[in-house]
């Protein structure tokens, strides 16, 4: 079992919430609800995995979040 981290947003033209695995091509959906993602994150994950030839160890790794000030 392996554990990814998911960047989440709420997109108001859709009102939808999006999701985003950072370093995995193709990992990312929507839903209605953050139920509805979660399991659609899995589902899409779980695909993009199947695809992936490489070693899991190989890929990117969530290291955090940092907010930039622009003026």
């Amino acid at each position: 079992m392996s554990l990814f981290t998911a960047y989440i947003e709420w997109d108001q033209e859709t009102d939808l919430y999006v999701g985003i695995v950072p370093g995995i091509p193709g990992a990312h959906t929507q839903g209605a609800t953050l139920d509805e993602l979660q399991k659609n994150l899995k589902e899409v994950l779980e695909l993009c995995l199947e695809e992936y030839k490489g070693a899991l160890e190989d890929l990117p790794k969530f290291v955090g979040l940092q907010q930039v000030e622009v003026s």
